[in-house]
């Protein structure tokens, strides 16, 4: 299907986004002298906004895109949790699927002075979640998951993904044969089994397959090992400034960067999953669908923050790097 066909269908589709809500907080400031008081850059602050991070900006991702999102998490019960739950609101993301426990809201704060980061701090419950809230979002997600065209596991390990809640959704989406996607964290790829797709980076994928990547034999290795060690149909390996490598069954496709600069990876990896999944849904093959991610990728990294990418943006990329 042509990019444009595809790119038209995005405003049809309706993608389910299950994982860890994280509020990102950037405090903005200029640097123009060394504290007296320890080796450390002073910071001037000059502006602080919020932006949506972790699944929150995978689901902002899906609607900027044009598709529908309805995003399931967990959020505290404190500014953390109303800040971000009214952004979401205000992108049009259905929150219907968002439960509220006495644990912190997630957050992330960097501190960027003259568009480089000079640190974050983070404050965020790891805790499995569990008893009624859990019950509630397995609830959810069975009733939910097929009025969806697709899909998306926002795994940042902050207690939300779980074995258990895998093997529900799993289950769930074989059923229906809904399309679902993982973008993993270390630790937890026992949990994926039987997906449809992962996006690992080259540090989770070498960690997950025992594999160090380190040139073109050793990551096709891993690439396979991690295809039958989780039973998934694909895996869209993420590889820097050096593009992606999608792998199937009997196939696999390098596709290089499209990226001109390289600001902030900040969040690229849940444009990535957003992008392919929502190409996929609107009808995109797999090799397709990984050729407009790897164009919404490298827009995003060419700004400073969570970014979040446009049809006409992506438009424009495919357009430009056409053969």
């Amino acid at each position: 299907m042509a990019h444009n066909n595809v790119l038209r269908q995005f405003k049809k589709k309706k993608i389910l986004v299950i994982g860890d809500l994280i509020l990102d907080r950037y405090i903005w400031g200029k640097v123009e002298r060394i504290s007296p008081e320890a080796p450390v850059p002073v910071v001037e602050v000059v502006q602080e906004n919020f932006l949506l991070g972790g699944a929150a900006n995978v689901a902002h991702n899906i609607v900027s895109l044009g598709g529908r999102a309805t995003i399931v998490g967990v959020t505290g019960r404190d500014r953390g949790g109303d800040i971000i739950r009214k952004l979401m609101e205000d992108k049009g993301i259905h929150c219907e699927g968002v439960f509220q426990e006495t644990r912190a809201t997630t957050v992330k704060t960097r501190v960027i002075a003259h568009n480089q980061q000079i640190v974050r701090f983070d404050r965020e419950e790891r805790s499995r979640v569990d008893g009624k809230t859990f019950a509630g979002i397995l609830h959810f997600i069975a009733e939910a998951i097929s009025d969806h065209d697709a899909a998306i596991i926002s795994d940042y390990k902050k207690g939300v993904i779980s074995a258990d809640l895998m093997k529900a959704i799993v289950k769930k989406a074989r059923r229906g044969k809904i399309f679902v996607s993982v973008d993993p964290k270390v630790g937890h790829f026992h949990c994926y089994r039987n997906v449809s797709l992962v996006t690992p980076n080259i540090h989770e994928a070498s960690s997950a397959s025992g594999i160090e990547i380190k040139d073109a034999t050793s990551l096709e290795k891993a690439g396979r090992v991690l295809l039958r060690k989780i039973s998934c149909d694909a895996v869209l390996l993420t590889r820097g400034e050096h593009g992606m490598s999608l792998f199937r069954k009997d196939t696999v496709v390098h596709i290089p960067t499209v990226a001109k600069k390289v600001y902030d990876v900040t969040g690229a990896g849940d444009t990535v999953i957003a992008a392919f999944t929502l190409a996929h849904a609107a009808g995109a093959e797999m090799e397709e669908a990984a050729v407009i991610a790897n164009h919404a990728a490298g827009i995003v990294v060419g700004e400073v923050g969570t970014a979040v990418v446009t049809p006409e943006q992506l438009r424009r990329s495919l357009k430009s790097h056409r053969t």
